[in-house]
């Protein structure tokens, strides 16, 4: 498996374009159009967020089919809390690109991002969509100007593409996402969409998607805060030409990996570019009792207030991360757990960092990435969670979103 530059057009047989058309910012990219030449095997999670926007009700029923053709999707509003008349605009805008396409409507996702709350201007959508249609193409530029117009507070693009011998073809998996803030993971986060030219059933992507997302989208703590739009969509084009994926095996584990791979690596880009961040933190819990266990106080650690502000000041505050893995519902014994900031340890078993242990931290503090590592000498259960910290732009940018 290698990984190259590449995005949502990197597999066989897709194309992409992003346009500008004054969703909520005049001259901003904020339609994406993403489109198969032909009918695909399909998959997708979306969030569990009781309040869920219209485009995810719409496209909960469409993933039921198995196949998909196209993904449009806005950035700067979100469809969601917008009642019947939300629903209605993003059946209807499904409806009109998939006659502008000339496909199957039941094959259109729809995917919106933005501001909870106001009406969708189908209007405005619409019209990106027909400019974005005859703008398709499989170029790399076509993949970035995609990702350009599904980001809203994301201040770098994330995209990753790799390829991967299956069956003695070449295979390959691409994928973009947006997300930087309003991200908890909950089955899914944030908009991702990946593409595929792997031939393989729709039942088995189902799987493939639900393994990769465990342990890869499924990993990222930004704020605590799951979205009500919240998807990821996986298209498979088949074009690689390697023997169709239709059970367990060698050739469904390389994909799985390929995949989680990609998964894994627009997580971490995601969780890099978080709000206001100024560190990539990875929070690892090893040595818990059970995975449980393990998830919940990496989980805890990673979004907890406390830690990620100390993180930001550089103060080696270590009684925040252990205090959040303590109230995290997991089996801690202070007595026997470990923490450490980098290869620092901050506490032992019940020994504390004197004076010129905390310079040391202190030091650990100072880059613009951080591994904290939890071992509660319990069991032989990890887990890793992508976060970052909490600076004071992320208040800035989220005290006057709206206004």
């Amino acid at each position: 498996m290698k990984f190259f530059d590449g995005g949502v057009t990197a597999a066989k047989g897709f194309r992409a374009a992003g346009v500008p058309a004054a969703i909520k910012y005049p001259g901003r990219r904020d339609v994406a159009l993403v489109v198969a030449d032909r009918p695909c095997a399909c998959a997708g999670v979306f969030t569990t967020n009781a309040v869920a926007a219209a485009p995810v009700v719409y496209d909960r029923e469409v993933v039921k089919g198995g196949v998909a053709q196209a993904i449009l999707a806005n950035s700067g509003c979100a469809n969601a809390c917008t009642g019947p008349d939300g629903y209605k605009a993003a059946r209807e805008s499904a409806a009109k690109t998939a006659a502008t396409l000339g496909i199957d409507p039941k094959h259109v996702l729809v995917a919106s991002t933005g501001v909870i709350g106001a009406p969708l201007p189908v209007d405005r959508l619409l019209k990106g969509m027909i400019q974005a249609a005859g703008e398709l193409a499989s170029t790399r530029e076509a993949a970035k100007n995609a990702e350009a117009a599904v980001m809203t507070t994301d201040t770098k693009p994330k995209e990753a593409a790799v390829r991967v011998k299956i069956g003695g073809k070449t295979v390959t998996v691409g994928g973009m996402c947006k997300g930087s803030g309003m991200i908890e993971p909950n089955m899914a986060t944030m908009l991702g969409f990946i593409t595929t030219d792997c031939a393989i059933s729709a039942p088995m992507l189902r799987r493939a998607l639900k393994l990769a997302i465990a342990v890869s989208f499924n990993h990222v703590v930004v704020d605590g805060d799951e979205s009500t739009n919240d998807s990821v969509f996986l298209l498979a084009s088949g074009e690689a030409g390697n023997a169709p994926i239709v059970r367990a095996g060698k050739d469904f584990d390389a994909f799985v990996e390929a995949l989680t791979a990609v998964g894994v690596a627009l997580a971490k880009q995601m969780a890099a570019d978080g709000e206001g961040a100024t560190k990539f933190v990875t929070v690892t819990v090893k040595g818990a009792k059970t995975q449980r266990d393990a998830d919940r106080a990496a989980r805890a650690i990673a979004k907890s207030p406390l830690a990620k502000t100390s993180w930001f000041g550089k103060d080696p505050n270590w009684g925040r991360v252990l205090a959040a893995a303590g109230y995290s519902g997991a089996k801690v014994n202070d007595r026997e757990a470990e923490v450490f900031y980098g290869k620092t340890w901050a506490y032992r078993k019940g020994r504390v960092a004197d004076a010129a242990q905390l310079k040391r931290l202190t030091k650990e503090l100072e880059g613009d990435t951080l591994v904290v590592t939890v071992d509660l000498h319990l069991g032989a259960f990890e887990s890793t969670i992508y976060t970052c910290d909490f600076s004071l732009d992320y208040v800035h940018i989220n005290a006057d979103y709206t206004t």
